[in-house]
């Protein structure tokens, strides 16, 4: 494999094909990096969750829900009386959420759905809580595309992302062949919190992993 074939991502030396498959799975590479997302979002996915709380009833939405494992999360912490769905623009990742969580589509828990953020499936203030893991770099247009996830929110409803990579001044050349091969933003803890107040947000919190450098976010609808 030739250097052309490969990227850095800021923190390994990846296949550049495999890693193009981030943005929006398909394909045989797309089944691949959904099954490596799964695993290596764990970790950081697992520390993300342990700053809200998830109560019996909750209906939540995961949006860019890739290979389905905090689908399965959530739905291992509601009762039959909560919901779980994810939405994806990547059929793959529809079909490999689909795939993991059949179980609790099939009790009526869960629902997978192909679809953008920008423009939802979705009645007003459907959710107590909106997730995004490594997803909103993604986004195509993020101050709308929050107003959106703000419509679907309930009053006082909460918010929550989580990120590998957190904007930080003078540190980001790490990260520039990856923002070049996905076309992918990078956002700094003040720009969160200056985008979710403006689209409707308040009661912002940051939280830091600086060990890992991962970063994530919670704020609720006013």
């Amino acid at each position: 494999m030739s250097d052309n074939d490969k990227v850095n991502t800021g923190h390994h030396i990846e296949d550049r094909e495999l890693i193009k498959n981030a943005r929006k799975p398909e394909g045989e590479l797309g089944h691949q990096i959904l099954d490596r997302m799964n695993e290596s979002h764990e970790a950081m996915a697992q520390w993300g969750v342990t700053h809200f709380e998830i109560k019996d009833d909750s209906k939540i939405l995961d949006i860019g829900c890739g290979g389905g494992r905090n689908l399965e999360r959530f739905a291992q912490l509601i009762s039959d009386d909560g919901r779980v769905v994810g939405i994806d623009y990547s059929e793959v990742s529809v079909e490999k959420s689909s795939e993991l969580n059949k179980d609790a589509i099939d009790r009526g828990i869960v629902n997978v759905l192909q679809g953008s953020v920008s423009e939802m499936p979705f009645y007003d203030e459907t959710f107590d809580i909106v997730t995004g893991f490594e997803t909103i770099y993604f986004w195509p247009d993020f101050i709308n595309d929050l107003a959106e996830v703000n419509r679907v929110l309930k009053k006082g409803g909460l918010v929550f992302f989580c990120n590998e990579a957190v904007y930080r001044e003078g540190e980001m050349e790490k990260y520039d062949d990856l923002v070049e091969l996905l076309d992918m933003k990078i956002y700094s803890e003040d720009v969160l919190r200056e985008s979710l107040e403006k689209t409707g947000f308040e009661d912002f919190k940051a939280y830091i992993n600086e060990e890992n450098d991962w970063i994530c976010v919670t704020a609720r609808k006013i």
